[in-house]
Protein backbone atom coordinates (compact mmCIF):
# COMPACT_ATOMS: atom_id res chain seq x y z
CA UNK A 1 0.00 0.00 0.00
CA UNK A 2 1.43 3.78 -0.54
CA UNK A 3 2.39 5.63 2.06
CA UNK A 4 2.50 9.07 -0.22
CA UNK A 5 -1.09 9.79 -1.79
CA UNK A 6 -1.07 12.35 -4.54
CA UNK A 7 -4.60 14.44 -4.96
CA UNK A 8 -4.66 17.25 -7.53
CA UNK A 9 -7.90 19.82 -6.97
CA UNK A 10 -7.94 22.55 -9.05
CA UNK A 11 -4.96 23.46 -10.12
CA UNK A 12 -2.47 22.33 -6.62
CA UNK A 13 -1.37 18.97 -6.13
CA UNK A 14 -2.11 17.79 -2.74
CA UNK A 15 0.75 15.48 -1.05
CA UNK A 16 0.03 13.42 2.10
CA UNK A 17 2.35 11.74 4.11
CA UNK A 18 0.12 8.26 5.28
CA UNK A 19 1.53 6.47 7.50
CA UNK A 20 -0.76 7.42 10.66
CA UNK A 21 0.48 4.05 12.77
CA UNK A 22 4.01 5.35 12.67
CA UNK A 23 2.88 9.32 12.80
CA UNK A 24 4.21 9.45 9.35
CA UNK A 25 7.87 8.98 10.24
CA UNK A 26 9.90 8.34 7.05
CA UNK A 27 11.58 5.10 5.70
CA UNK A 28 13.56 4.82 2.75
CA UNK A 29 10.09 3.50 0.62
CA UNK A 30 8.14 6.82 1.82
CA UNK A 31 11.27 8.94 0.88
CA UNK A 32 11.16 7.62 -2.29
CA UNK A 33 7.50 7.98 -3.00
CA UNK A 34 7.73 11.36 -1.63
CA UNK A 35 9.92 11.85 -4.37
CA UNK A 36 8.17 10.55 -6.81
CA UNK A 37 5.07 12.47 -5.89
CA UNK A 38 6.73 15.52 -6.25
CA UNK A 39 8.12 14.92 -9.62
CA UNK A 40 4.63 13.73 -10.80
CA UNK A 41 3.69 16.93 -9.69
CA UNK A 42 6.37 18.75 -11.82
CA UNK A 43 5.44 16.95 -14.90
CA UNK A 44 1.52 17.74 -14.84
CA UNK A 45 1.19 20.66 -16.53
CA UNK A 46 -2.32 21.37 -14.89
CA UNK A 47 -0.65 21.50 -11.65
CA UNK A 48 1.22 24.57 -10.48
CA UNK A 49 1.42 24.95 -6.92
CA UNK A 50 1.84 21.79 -4.15
CA UNK A 51 0.85 21.41 -0.65
CA UNK A 52 2.24 19.07 1.58
CA UNK A 53 0.65 17.32 4.13
CA UNK A 54 0.21 14.54 6.75
CA UNK A 55 -2.19 12.18 8.07
CA UNK A 56 -3.16 12.84 11.60
CA UNK A 57 -2.23 12.86 14.68
CA UNK A 58 1.34 13.95 13.23
CA UNK A 59 2.42 15.55 10.51
CA UNK A 60 5.71 13.77 10.45
CA UNK A 61 7.27 12.47 13.43
CA UNK A 62 10.95 12.34 12.09
CA UNK A 63 13.23 9.43 9.99
CA UNK A 64 13.04 6.00 10.95
CA UNK A 65 17.02 5.38 11.53
CA UNK A 66 17.01 1.91 12.40
CA UNK A 67 16.12 1.04 8.57
CA UNK A 68 19.03 2.71 6.87
CA UNK A 69 20.97 -0.61 6.10
CA UNK A 70 24.57 -1.28 5.70
CA UNK A 71 25.52 2.29 4.61
CA UNK A 72 24.55 4.76 6.90
CA UNK A 73 26.07 7.59 4.86
CA UNK A 74 24.27 6.30 2.00
CA UNK A 75 20.98 5.40 4.46
CA UNK A 76 20.64 9.02 5.28
CA UNK A 77 20.99 10.55 1.58
CA UNK A 78 17.89 8.26 0.83
CA UNK A 79 16.00 9.95 3.96
CA UNK A 80 16.97 13.41 2.40
CA UNK A 81 15.90 12.50 -0.90
CA UNK A 82 11.88 13.07 -0.06
CA UNK A 83 12.10 16.27 1.78
CA UNK A 84 15.14 17.71 -0.71
CA UNK A 85 12.32 17.38 -3.66
CA UNK A 86 10.27 19.54 -2.07
CA UNK A 87 13.46 22.10 -1.39
CA UNK A 88 13.91 21.55 -4.69
CA UNK A 89 11.00 21.91 -6.29
CA UNK A 90 10.78 24.33 -9.34
CA UNK A 91 6.76 24.56 -8.78
CA UNK A 92 6.33 26.62 -5.17
CA UNK A 93 5.14 24.50 -1.77
CA UNK A 94 3.50 24.94 0.68
CA UNK A 95 3.79 22.60 4.05
CA UNK A 96 0.15 22.18 6.08
CA UNK A 97 1.55 21.28 9.72
CA UNK A 98 -1.82 19.91 11.16
CA UNK A 99 0.46 18.06 13.59
CA UNK A 100 4.02 17.44 15.24
CA UNK A 101 6.83 18.38 12.92
CA UNK A 102 9.95 16.43 14.47
CA UNK A 103 13.55 15.82 13.00
CA UNK A 104 13.22 15.01 9.81
CA UNK A 105 9.72 16.11 9.69
CA UNK A 106 10.84 19.68 10.69
CA UNK A 107 13.22 19.72 7.66
CA UNK A 108 10.18 18.71 5.57
CA UNK A 109 8.10 21.34 6.73
CA UNK A 110 11.53 23.91 6.22
CA UNK A 111 12.10 22.88 3.34
CA UNK A 112 8.14 24.30 1.36
CA UNK A 113 8.21 27.71 0.13
CA UNK A 114 5.37 28.67 3.02
CA UNK A 115 4.50 27.30 5.61
CA UNK A 116 0.52 26.79 7.32
CA UNK A 117 0.03 25.69 11.11
CA UNK A 118 -3.11 24.18 12.42
CA UNK A 119 -3.91 24.04 16.29
CA UNK A 120 -2.24 21.04 16.98
CA UNK A 121 1.07 21.95 15.21
CA UNK A 122 4.72 21.64 16.83
CA UNK A 123 7.80 22.40 15.55
CA UNK A 124 10.17 20.59 17.58
CA UNK A 125 13.92 19.77 16.45
CA UNK A 126 14.89 16.69 18.61
CA UNK A 127 18.10 15.81 17.04
CA UNK A 128 20.17 16.66 20.35
CA UNK A 129 18.21 15.09 22.63
CA UNK A 130 18.23 11.55 20.46
CA UNK A 131 22.13 12.07 20.48
CA UNK A 132 21.96 12.76 16.40
CA UNK A 133 23.88 15.49 14.67
CA UNK A 134 20.93 17.46 12.36
CA UNK A 135 21.54 16.02 8.50
CA UNK A 136 19.37 17.62 5.83
CA UNK A 137 20.47 21.19 5.77
CA UNK A 138 18.28 21.52 8.97
CA UNK A 139 20.71 24.12 10.48
CA UNK A 140 21.04 26.51 7.25
CA UNK A 141 16.92 26.40 6.56
CA UNK A 142 16.31 27.02 10.03
CA UNK A 143 18.46 29.78 10.57
CA UNK A 144 17.35 31.80 7.03
CA UNK A 145 14.03 31.59 8.42
CA UNK A 146 13.78 32.36 12.23
CA UNK A 147 17.10 33.60 12.54
CA UNK A 148 20.29 32.02 14.27
CA UNK A 149 18.56 32.98 18.24
CA UNK A 150 15.64 31.09 17.85
CA UNK A 151 17.22 28.55 15.99
CA UNK A 152 19.87 28.03 18.51
CA UNK A 153 17.05 27.92 20.96
CA UNK A 154 15.11 25.45 19.14
CA UNK A 155 18.21 23.37 17.98
CA UNK A 156 20.31 23.26 21.15
CA UNK A 157 17.70 24.28 23.98
CA UNK A 158 15.16 22.61 22.92
CA UNK A 159 12.28 25.05 22.33
CA UNK A 160 8.99 23.45 20.83
CA UNK A 161 7.14 26.22 19.19
CA UNK A 162 3.26 25.76 18.78
CA UNK A 163 0.98 26.99 16.27
CA UNK A 164 0.69 30.33 17.99
CA UNK A 165 4.40 30.87 18.54
CA UNK A 166 5.95 29.68 14.96
CA UNK A 167 3.52 32.54 13.60
CA UNK A 168 4.87 35.11 15.93
CA UNK A 169 8.76 33.99 15.15
CA UNK A 170 7.68 33.43 11.32
CA UNK A 171 8.10 30.05 11.09
CA UNK A 172 4.74 29.93 9.49
CA UNK A 173 2.75 32.12 7.38
CA UNK A 174 -0.64 31.71 8.33
CA UNK A 175 -1.98 29.76 11.87
CA UNK A 176 -5.48 28.43 10.64
CA UNK A 177 -7.89 27.60 13.68
CA UNK A 178 -9.52 24.72 12.33
CA UNK A 179 -8.29 20.90 12.08
CA UNK A 180 -6.90 18.59 9.07
CA UNK A 181 -9.19 19.12 6.74
CA UNK A 182 -10.09 22.97 7.29
CA UNK A 183 -6.24 23.17 7.24
CA UNK A 184 -5.54 21.58 3.83
CA UNK A 185 -8.23 23.45 2.45
CA UNK A 186 -6.99 26.69 3.70
CA UNK A 187 -3.61 25.84 2.15
CA UNK A 188 -5.25 25.01 -1.43
CA UNK A 189 -7.47 28.36 -1.46
CA UNK A 190 -4.00 29.94 -0.44
CA UNK A 191 -2.68 28.44 -3.47
CA UNK A 192 -5.26 29.63 -4.82
CA UNK A 193 -3.43 32.69 -7.07
CA UNK A 194 -0.56 30.44 -8.28
CA UNK A 195 -3.19 27.71 -9.18
CA UNK A 196 -4.77 30.10 -11.91
CA UNK A 197 -1.34 31.94 -13.07
CA UNK A 198 0.97 31.07 -16.43
CA UNK A 199 2.50 27.50 -15.04
CA UNK A 200 5.66 29.27 -16.73
CA UNK A 201 5.94 32.62 -15.52
CA UNK A 202 5.47 30.83 -11.36
CA UNK A 203 8.18 28.48 -12.33
CA UNK A 204 10.19 31.79 -13.56
CA UNK A 205 9.66 33.59 -10.60
CA UNK A 206 9.97 31.19 -8.07
CA UNK A 207 14.04 30.71 -9.39
CA UNK A 208 14.48 34.14 -9.63
CA UNK A 209 13.68 34.32 -6.12
CA UNK A 210 16.05 31.71 -5.23
CA UNK A 211 18.95 33.58 -7.39
CA UNK A 212 18.34 37.14 -5.64
CA UNK A 213 18.21 35.70 -2.20
CA UNK A 214 21.80 34.94 -2.49
CA UNK A 215 22.66 38.38 -3.66
CA UNK A 216 24.06 41.08 -2.06
CA UNK A 217 23.63 44.30 -4.20
CA UNK A 218 20.24 45.98 -5.69
CA UNK A 219 21.94 46.59 -8.92
CA UNK A 220 22.25 42.92 -9.14
CA UNK A 221 18.55 41.90 -8.62
CA UNK A 222 17.94 44.52 -11.17
CA UNK A 223 19.73 42.89 -13.79
CA UNK A 224 18.98 39.55 -12.85
CA UNK A 225 14.67 40.28 -13.15
CA UNK A 226 15.30 42.58 -16.32
CA UNK A 227 16.08 39.39 -18.09
CA UNK A 228 13.19 37.69 -16.99
CA UNK A 229 10.34 40.27 -16.86
CA UNK A 230 11.63 40.92 -20.95
CA UNK A 231 11.22 37.25 -21.53
CA UNK A 232 7.45 37.43 -19.97
CA UNK A 233 6.45 40.13 -22.00
CA UNK A 234 7.18 38.14 -25.16
CA UNK A 235 4.59 35.33 -24.07
CA UNK A 236 1.10 35.00 -25.03
CA UNK A 237 -0.14 35.16 -21.71
CA UNK A 238 1.49 38.42 -21.20
CA UNK A 239 -1.06 39.54 -24.21
CA UNK A 240 -3.77 37.54 -22.84
CA UNK A 241 -3.92 39.32 -19.60
CA UNK A 242 -2.81 42.89 -20.45
CA UNK A 243 -5.94 42.78 -22.77
CA UNK A 244 -8.00 41.21 -19.95
CA UNK A 245 -7.18 44.18 -17.48
CA UNK A 246 -7.13 46.59 -20.25
CA UNK A 247 -10.83 45.62 -21.01
CA UNK A 248 -11.42 45.61 -17.37
CA UNK A 249 -10.51 49.69 -16.75
CA UNK A 250 -12.04 50.61 -20.25
CA UNK A 251 -15.54 49.01 -18.41
CA UNK A 252 -14.87 50.92 -15.21
CA UNK A 253 -14.48 54.12 -17.40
Amino acid sequence: MTEVLLDRRDGVGVITLNAPGRRNALTLTMSAELADAVKACEGDPAIKAIVITGTPPAFCAGADLTLLGESREEGLRAIYAGFLAVANSTLPTIAAVGGAAVGAGLNLALAADVRIAGPRARFDARFLQLGIHPGGGMTWMLQRIVGPQTATAMTLFGKIPDAAEALRLGLVHLAVEGEQDAMVDAAVEFAGPAAVGPRDLIKSIKQTMRTTAGLTEHAEAVETELVAQVASMDSPEFERLLEQMKARISGQA
